[in-house]
């Protein structure tokens, strides 16, 4: 079964979807499997990572923006090159197990989608498939 979801990105940062995955499985009714968490942009990502606090976000993209800066030779005309670097290397996707109908999930991981090129109009897919783990 597959999920679309949107959202708005009015700045650069990394929102969380951890509860729209949750609703896609839960939809589904899939008890066992996998569900795979998709962005169709090359200028956002998806990760997962801590969710306690909100610095590691913010270090995330401070860590980012260093290792990734705009820089005056980029050729891409659009001047966004930094923004696909960045989703490069944060990759399109995560996929995550399912058991119990719920994502299985360390205490401190959260879903995020991360925007690179704000602001946007975007969306991330959820496919959620049966399986047993």
């Amino acid at each position: 079964m597959l999920y679309k979801y949107q959202l708005k990105t009015p700045t650069e940062n990394l929102y969380p979807i951890t509860s729209q995955v949750r609703e896609a499985i839960q939809k589904s009714g899939i008890q066992s499997g996998i569900a795979v968490v998709y962005c169709p942009h090359t200028t956002a990502g998806i990760t997962i990572n801590e969710n306690a606090d909100p610095d590691v976000v913010t270090d995330m993209l401070l860590g980012l923006e260093k290792a990734f800066p705009d820089r005056a030779e980029f050729l891409h005309c659009e001047g966004n090159s930094s923004a696909h670097l960045k989703a490069s290397s944060v990759g399109s996707s995560v996929t995550i197990l399912i058991e119990e109908g719920k994502p299985v999930l360390g205490i401190w991981q959260g879903i995020y989608f991360c925007e690179f090129d704000p602001p946007r109009s975007r969306s991330f897919y959820v496919k959620v498939l049966a399986g047993e783990l």
